[in-house]
């Protein structure tokens, strides 16, 4: 049992010094890259980095300006198109007032809002949007429709998606609408929700056994939500 416990303890340390090997070599690389460059070579990289730089201040003020980072209610149902056609990128909380669920799912949402500000995140009453209702087929509340372009490209419907309890971490939620590209998050998804062993195998496990479809790309089978229709009028 030593004796396996020191191979396991040797190989583990092999792989950190591999990692830390990878790491040092890409930083070489890196600084090797930069050394090469004339003043002219440094001063177009300049230019370019102030370019990207002055872009995606001008997008987050465009999306602060159409109402992305702040968790929002839509009055009505026609608020609800013009949010779906002005954004790229957007998830809308059906709700019933008074409901312990979708009080939770208000809850964290208000803490991703914020976080993701590369989509509009908004809610709006149920039981005051009938059109609404009827087109998506919402049934079960809470439901979150995740939008791209128009469509609704998934739902999320109560908490079987996210492990079927009150209590799960804003993270798991979080990983469950970045499945879909709404949220853009730092970690392959793929791998589950961030998190332990637990973590994962309590929310992110019961998810991907219940839902494979949730990897599938968008196409045309998506919901058209009508954006040139004059439903929405």
């Amino acid at each position: 049992m030593a004796d396996q416990m020191a191979m396991m303890q040797a190989q583990l340390e092999q792989q950190i010094l591999n990692v830390a090997q990878t790491v040092e070599d890409q930083l070489d690389a890196q600084a090797k890259a930069l050394d090469d460059l004339d003043d002219d070579g440094l001063e177009k990289l300049r230019e370019k980095r102030m370019q990207q730089m002055r872009k995606a201040n001008e997008q987050k003020a465009e999306w602060r300006r159409l109402g992305h980072g702040q968790y929002q209610e839509l009055t009505n149902e026609k608020e609800f198109f013009e949010a779906a056609k002005a954004s790229e990128w957007m998830l809308c909380h059906f709700y019933r007032g008074a409901t312990k669920r979708c009080e939770i799912v208000d809850k964290h949402l208000t803490l991703l809002a914020p976080k993701h500000i590369e989509a509009r995140c908004c809610r709006i009453n149920a039981e005051k949007s009938p059109f609404l209702v009827e087109k998506l087929l919402v049934v079960v509340l809470p439901t979150i429709a995740l939008v791209h372009k128009g469509k609704v490209i998934d739902y999320i419907v109560g908490f079987d998606d996210i492990g079927g309890h009150d209590d799960f971490p804003t993270e798991v939620l979080e990983w469950r609408i970045a499945c879909q590209g709404v949220f853009k998050v730092d970690y392959d998804v793929h791998d589950g929700p961030p998190g332990d062993g637990n973590v994962k195998q309590r929310y992110g496990g019961k998810m991907v056994k219940a839902r494979p479809g949730i990897w599938q790309k968008h196409d045309d089978s998506d919901e058209d939500l009508g954006l040139d229709s004059d439903e929405d009028d």
